[in-house]
């Protein structure tokens, strides 16, 4: 995996660029390096841990515009490399996202340790997303039937109370939920619960009391949608 790591340098200055390429390359990543943003912009995306040293001052887009450019790369975390910062304009690029902001002339061990981290998040940051597509392709092998069933459950819902809101026996929930769970490859109702919230699922609920048989609750006094109210709470704390 260290072969495949890269290190993108952007800077005007020539001498700089050359540097910043012998100290990568020595620290054993792979380094390309570019002009200016929008010799950068012109090359593809790379599908593997990555990282920017990136100049405020470049022809063109500044280092601070390409940034809000890549800001959606969450897998490209940036370090600023520049002569020309202030207090303002770090601050601008941390709270932006970036993972340091180093003045010239730089400590080349304070360097290689901020891109160590950065590509250590970057790493993280492509983890995550590969988990996330596997999870989207999980979900897109539900039918819609089941998809309705997880929606319900994982909003709390009880099996009765799933089958009374799809007009199905509640055997018939237990078995689509039976096939959520093995599609989905969830090993609890929390997993299951997580899985929903990564997703953004939208949260749904009863529209209407059941009627089809009386609540246990009914005999204590307790009101049956406050009942159902306390376990749903109950049971987000422990999701």
């Amino acid at each position: 995996m260290t072969a495949k790591q890269t290190v993108f340098v952007v800077d005007a200055d020539r001498s700089v660029r050359e540097s910043l390429e012998l100290l990568i390359d020595r620290s054993g990543w792979q380094s390309k390096t570019f002009v200016s943003a929008t010799d950068f912009l012109a090359q593809p995306r790379v599908p593997a841990p990555c990282c920017m040293v990136l100049d405020v001052a470049l022809p063109g887009l500044s280092g601070l515009d390409l940034q809000k450019l890549v800001a959606d790369r969450t897998d490209m975390p940036i370090i600023f490399l520049t002569g020309y910062g202030d207090v303002a304009m770090t601050v601008q690029a941390m709270k932006a996202g970036a993972v340091e902001f180093l003045t010239k002339p730089y400590r080349p061990a304070v360097l290689v340790s901020a891109i160590r981290e950065a590509l250590e998040r970057s790493w993280q940051a492509l983890a995550r997303e590969r988990a996330l597509k596997s999870l989207r392709e999980s979900y897109a092998s539900l039918s819609r039937r089941e998809r309705e069933v997880m929606t319900l459950v994982v909003s709390g819902l009880l099996n009765k109370q799933v089958g009374g809101e799809l007009g199905i026996s509640e055997i018939t929930v237990k078995a689509h939920r039976g096939q959520v769970m093995r599609k989905m490859h969830a090993d609890s109702l929390a997993t299951l619960v997580r899985m929903a919230a990564r997703l953004d699922l939208p949260a749904a609920g009863p529209s209407e009391p059941f009627s089809q048989a009386p609540w246990p609750e009914a005999a204590s006094g307790r009101s049956p949608r406050a009942t159902e109210t306390s376990r749903a709470s109950a049971f987000s704390a422990s999701a």
